[in-house]
């Protein structure tokens, strides 16, 4: 087992391949893609990503490691505008008001789900630092 995280990653994905597919041909093309310079420098692009997430975090500044809340609050505002606040305001509009119901502005939610979803998935890292009680000043 080798302690360059790239090179590691590409072992743990060849013994995958090796382990999962069971076409002989198949797995060979796989295990020939994982040694390729281009697959070796996207998992070192990606190792490298994931060092400056880590310094990131880790920051005192405001600026720095709280951007990511501060798009969790954004996206929780809009999806609370999106399933609150507008239902009522049409139901509103419509009933008490009788504006016409094609009249009422759309607000497409499309790219707020897709990265609210990221986000979640984040999140989950998040969720076991607190219930390994890893606080954030540490």
């Amino acid at each position: 087992m080798s302690l360059d995280p790239v090179t590691a990653g590409i072992d743990l994905a060849k013994s995958f391949v090796n382990k999962f597919v069971k076409d002989k041909n198949l797995a060979a093309e796989l295990n020939a893609a994982a040694d390729s310079e281009e697959f070796q420098g996207e998992v070192s692009l990606r190792m490298g990503q994931i060092a400056i997430n880590k310094i990131e975090a880790a920051s005192e500044s405001l600026f720095v490691a709280g951007w990511r809340p501060a798009v969790g609050w954004i996206c929780a505002i809009g999806i609370g505008i999106k399933f609150i606040v507008l239902p009522i305001f049409s139901w509103v509009a419509v009933v008490l008001f009788t504006f016409p119901a094609d009249k009422l502005p759309e607000f497409s939610i499309a790219e707020l789900m897709t990265l609210l979803t990221g986000m979640l998935g984040f999140g989950v890292l998040r969720t076991i630092e607190k219930a390994k009680k890893v606080a954030r000043e540490n």
